[in-house]
Formats: structure tokens, sequence, C-alpha cells
């Protein structure tokens, strides 16, 4: 008799449709960053007319950056987005130099600042008028992280469920938002959208900057590529889930704003610490807990696309050989990649203790254009060099390099306006890698092996995981 379930290779499935994957692309980048950044916007670019072209341009470029990763997304159809294709386009050390720098740091850092938001919030209705304390709000962070990851662990659908869920919840707030401000514009109340390129000089590094905290609220439109191998009909779903996607979040980013500067002055906006509160303050006044309480939901909802992606990146590194073995590890019982998933969490939390959120989105940001820059030559690159690959989703070339000029932009400006020796230590950070992907990798020395075997097995045992079958 035939068995009614047959068991399921031990592989990670593809469960994502389209519907989760447009969620996925909002549900990440639409964090905290719509709440808290058109500050830090509005501060670097000077005045609202030129805080309104940013964000317009940064939702184009999210678009022109999404549709390249769409071109390699579905030539090279592997989960681990630039990982794979950087290797490609250079080789195994400039893939290593982005695993190593990604998976140790870039990653979990976005994890624990979205957590760190989450805490923020959470915590604020219970220390009214005074400064949150940092012990409570650390603590909380790191509990999130530890629900998110075990929600992650338990099952790939519970997590793109709770993805779903919350995404639907933020874009309800930004409907309200919005919808209030369309209100208020129609009543009349226009007096802070008019001389709107009146404001303070601003240099060259200071739009980068803008650009930084901009893009920043816009991250999350390349996390697509992380779980290819997880996504049903890759070729039509991921350049739809893109189209229908980032558009969207553009549109609402713009339309908050400016709903935002319809009720508060350039003051105001610069004086509060979190935008979306004080708006909710002046508009729905007894309902004003309307806002935090969705913001909440958005944070949460971001950090768990973050985990989701996070880990699969780190699992395919450890598939490959560049990260050690058991990250590539599966739960039998689950089919999600436990190890990778669990390991992210772990350097979240470490992040968590001496993190401040400023200092970590700007690093975050710089190692991210650089790596951006690089994946969108390879494009380039790939185009002469790997002629014989189908490419279902072929952009123009100009967009490539348009980006890829955009990267170095946003990677230079900052550092030439304002030369700080941490960019430094980022960069010499990332170029360590170099001295691990040697003999680890490279070399593949032997007493490295003995020592992570026994290792291996026991993570093995406790955390009932084996190899993943052979991915073609």
């Amino acid at each position: 008799m035939m068995d009614k379930h047959p068991v399921k290779a031990i592989v990670l499935q593809k469960e994502i449709g389209l519907l989760s994957a447009v969620c996925l692309i909002v549900g990440n980048m639409i964090g905290s960053g719509i709440f808290i950044s058109p500050k830090a916007v509005l501060f670097y670019s000077g005045a609202v007319g030129p805080c309104l072209l940013i964000w317009t341009a940064c939702g184009v470029l999210a678009i022109l950056g999404a549709l390249c990763y769409a071109e390699l997304g579905t030539m090279i159809s592997k989960s681990g987005g630039a990982y794979y294709y950087l290797m490609e386009a250079f080789g195994s050390p400039v893939a290593y130099l982005y695993s190593w720098t990604t998976v140790m740091v870039v990653k979990p850092a976005a994890f624990s600042i979205l957590a760190l938001s989450f805490a923020e919030y959470a915590s604020a209705p219970f220390f009214p008028g005074c400064n949150l304390p940092v012990m409570v709000t650390k603590c909380l962070a790191a509990a999130a992280i530890v629900f998110i990851v075990t929600i992650n662990c338990f099952s790939v659908k519970l997590a793109s469920y709770v993805q779903n869920i919350f995404t639907a919840a933020k874009l309800l707030i930004i409907l309200i938002i919005v919808g209030a401000g369309i209100v208020l514009l129609v009543q009349g109340k226009t007096e802070n959208l008019s001389n709107t390129f009146d404001g303070k000089s601003v240099s060259v590094g200071g739009i980068g900057f803008a650009f930084y905290s901009g893009l920043w609220a816009y991250d999350g439109w390349s996390q697509l590529n992380f779980i290819t191998e997880e996504l049903k009909n890759p070729v039509r779903n991921m350049p739809l889930a893109i189209i229908i996607g980032i558009p969207l979040v553009a549109v609402c980013y713009v339309m908050t704003n400016i709903a935002y500067f319809t009720v508060l002055s350039r003051d105001e906006i610069l004086r509060s610490p979190a935008v979306a509160v004080a708006f909710g303050d002046k508009v729905f006044h007894s309902m004003s807990w309307i806002v935090p309480f969705f913001v909440l939901f958005s944070t949460f909802g971001s950090a768990n696309g973050s985990c989701f992606t996070a880990g699969r990146l780190a699992y395919v590194c450890g598939r490959e050989g560049h990260m050690v073995e058991i990250l590539s590890y599966i739960s039998v019982r689950r089919l999600t990649p436990t190890p990778a998933l669990l390991f992210n969490g772990f350097l979240a939390i470490l992040y968590i203790i001496p993190a401040d959120i400023n200092t970590l989105i700007n690093y975050f940001s710089f190692a991210q254009w650089f790596f951006c820059g690089l994946t969108i030559l390879s494009l380039i690159v790939m185009r002469f060099t790997k002629k014989e690959l189908k490419r279902p989703v072929k952009v123009p070339i100009i967009i490539a390099v348009l980006m890829v000029l955009v990267s170095c932009y946003l990677v230079l400006a900052p550092i030439i306006d304002n030369p700080n020796i941490k960019f430094l230590y980022c960069a010499i950070f990332i170029l360590s890698g170099l001295l691990l992907h040697y003999p680890f990798v490279h070399l593949k020395v032997k007493w490295a092996r003995r020592l992570m075997r026994p290792i291996t097995k026991y993570l093995q045992i406790l955390m009932e995981v084996v190899p993943p079958e052979k991915f073609e």
C-alpha cells in the first residue's frame, strides 16, 4: 500500500508563493524607518522640498536595484542573494568577504536594530515622561529576538504567516496616517508645505547621509533573493513581487511624509524622537496610542523578515564551505535551517549589548552599499563572461551602470565629507576575512576539520539536524 504522506526530501521546501513574496518585500522594507527616519532625512537634506525629493529618489533607486537583482535571481536560482552572484562573477575570495561581513555583522546588526526599535516602542508606555531604562530596553529586545528565532525554527509556514499578518498591520497604520493627512490637506492645512525649498544649505556628504537614512527605510528590496530556492516559480513570482511590492512601498513612504509635513513643522519633526508618534499626538488625541501600537507591529514584522532571510544566507554559506558545516544542516522534524537561525539570533543578542542604533545604521549602510555595488557590477561582468546563462529577466545595462555609480557615491561621499577612523575599522574588518579564507577555505587545513568534527556531531544530536540532500 502506498504511503499517503510520503517523507519529504531533507531540503528547504518551496513554500513561498506570490502573496508571501510580496509580503516579505513589503514587510522587510516597512520597518521602523518610515516612523523614525523622516527626521534624519529632513535634517541632512535641509528643507521639506529636498526631503520629499530624496524619499522619491530612494524609491526609484530601490526599484532599479531590485530589477537588477531580479535578473540575477532568475539567472542563478540559488538562495543566498549576492553571495552566489559574487562567487560566479569574481570567485570565492570576494564571495567569502561578503559572507564574512554579512553573516557576522550586517545581518545580525540589522536584526538587533529592529529588535531595539521594537523594545523602545513596547516599553515607552510604561515609563511616561522619562527616559527609558537601557537595561529594560535591551532585555526586551533580546526576548523579542529569542521569540522570533523560535518561530522561524518551528516552521517556515508559520514564519510566513506571521510576516503576512504583520505586513497587513503596518499597511493599515500607513493608510490611517495618509488618510488623516489627506483630510487635513483638503481642509486647507497647507502652511507647512509652502516655501518647501527654504532651509539650510547642505554639503555633498550631507546629501549622502540623507540618502543613507532614506535607503535604510527602503532596505529590504533585495531580500527575496535570499530565499530563491524556497520560492514557488521564481521566474514568474520574483519579478512580479518586485513590480507589486516596491512601488507600493515608495508611494506609501512619499504620501506618509506629506502627511507628516501637513501636521508637523520642520522644527517639530527635528525635535521629535519618533515622528509618527508626534503625528498621532496632534491628530488622534485620545486615540494617539494607535500609532505606537501599530509601529510595534511594524518593527516586529520587519525583525521576523530579517531573521528569515539571514538564516538562509548563513545556511548556504555553510553549504558551500564558507562557514562551519553545522550551519548548513536542516531540522529533521521541521525542515528549517535551525542552526543558521540560532547563530544569527545569538549574534544579534551580542550586538544589542553595546548597541547604539544610529551608529549601527551608518555602518550597516556603508557595508551594504559597498557589496550592493559589487553585486550589480557582477551583473555587468557576467553579461560578458557568462553569456551562456539564461536570463528570463534582462534589464537595460545602463540601469546597472547607474546603480553601480550610485553605490560608489553612497560609499564614498560621507567618508570624503566627514573622514572618520571608524570607517577604516569597518574596511579593515571586511578585508580581515581574507586571513580566514586562505587557511580554512583555500587550503582547507585538516586540523580545523578534526577540531570541528566532534563539535558538529554533538550539535547535530542536540538540535536533531542533518545535512541537506545535494542541491542541483
